[in-house]
């Protein structure tokens, strides 16, 4: 299923026909790498001058919403960045309908090259367009690479004048380039009324337990788990979850319980639980006293560094605003790559990633500044580390 409308380019224009930039600075050195400039001819430029094709490991892009919006930096939002450009401009969000569209499917299309084969790109965009949005990534990474769109809790719920009911959140499109994307799952904590409800039974010492049962969906012929234990095989077009073996071992340190009937299953205790699966509705908060406009919560954006990436893995936010992906990429030891066009996201970049305490990192953290077709010289763009003079 593709999306039509007027102007939209083919995928060989996009690639073939965009135009790359030079970047002043030297490509080396730091593994990471901070970029002002256009991010559709840097991520042409990322892809063929430096050849990053395939290397990406995860994306995470929070472009804009076209909201025909003007955003600033003013006193009422950013009480650490120097006044010498509060009030100015930090971006404009003034594309809508099809030219939006356009605008961010020719990103992705760069972004879907750069990528690896475990990748997986998070799209944070605005309920109102969105699902506009999932056709276009749908076309570009394939509906089978779709993996969820999830529900961001980003305030309070408001009174809104608006004959409609309040909105309270936003939305985020997950897509993997392969089936063979990163996956560290996720888990939360137990609330105590989930305790109650899903741990009902309690043992002779007290604790809390629920039971599981032994067997799986999908039917083992050959395979150990398809074989016959106690006197008994597992149900038709299933397989025990482990070899018999192993549930032989179960069964002596008292792991299983057996049914009245004779059914066993495997014993789950609350205390030694990791936590339950995350879900697809996140309650992440906008960022009260923002460095930037539209900045998002770093929890947030760490959860999913963290279930789509390794450590050593390469980041990329090409709509990097005020550097919270960068600094949950630093933080959590991965490499990452921003870009951004705006002079005050890339002011606000530089500072939020001088106030990262030093204590956090456990490797050598130095970035690279590179500007697009400054005129600067390759002496004039230093190696920038947390913390040192002029960052």
């Amino acid at each position: 299923m593709q999306l039509h409308y007027a102007n939209k380019k083919t995928e060989e224009d996009i690639l073939n026909h965009t135009a790359s930039c030079d970047l002043a600075g030297e490509w080396q050195g730091a593994s990471n790498k901070l970029v002002q400039g256009e991010n559709l001819v840097v991520l042409k430029t990322l892809l063929e001058k430096y050849e990053l094709k395939s290397k990406i490991d995860l994306v995470y892009i929070d472009p804009p919403f076209a909201t025909k919006t003007n955003f600033t930096i003013g006193e009422d939002r950013v009480s650490t960045i120097s006044s010498s450009y509060q009030d100015d401009v930090a971006y404009s969000d003034n594309l809508t309908g099809a030219a939006f569209l356009e605008f961010l499917r020719e990103r992705l299309v760069f972004i879907r090259e750069l990528m690896s084969d475990k990748a997986s790109i998070y799209l944070h965009i605005d309920y109102k367009i969105g699902h506009y949005v999932k056709l276009i990534m749908d076309e570009i990474f394939g509906a089978e690479c779709f993996r969820n769109d999830i529900t961001r809790i980003k305030c309070n719920p408001k009174n809104f004048k608006r004959k409609a009911y309040g909105n309270v959140k936003d939305l985020i499109l997950f897509y993997s380039k392969s089936k063979n994307n990163t996956w560290n799952e996720p888990k939360e904590e137990f609330a105590e009324d989930d305790m109650d409800r899903l741990f009902k039974k309690i043992d002779d010492d007290g604790r809390k337990y629920t039971t599981i049962p032994l067997h799986a969906p999908g039917e083992t012929k050959n395979g150990a788990t398809g074989q016959e234990w106690r006197g008994m095989k597992p149900p038709k077009g299933r397989h025990w979850r482990s070899k018999p073996e192993v549930l032989e071992q179960l069964d002596k340190a008292g792991l299983i319980e057996w049914s009245s009937n004779g059914v066993p299953r495997k014993k789950i205790y609350a205390d030694e639980s990791d936590g339950k699966k995350k879900q697809d509705i996140w309650e992440y908060k906008d960022v009260q006293y923002p460095l930037y406009p539209t900045e998002k919560n770093l929890d947030m954006i760490k959860m999913i560094i963290m279930a789509s990436s390794d450590p050593g893995d390469l980041v990329l936010d090409c709509f990097c605003g005020s550097g919270t992906t960068l600094q949950a990429a630093h933080e959590l030891g991965r490499n990452w790559i921003g870009i951004d066009e705006s002079e005050q996201a890339i002011k606000v970049t530089k500072q939020r990633l001088v106030d990262i305490p030093s204590d956090l990192f456990s490797k050598d953290m130095k970035y690279q500044f590179l500007e697009q077709d400054k005129g600067r010289s390759a002496s004039d763009v230093t190696a920038c580390m947390p913390h040192a003079a002029g960052l």
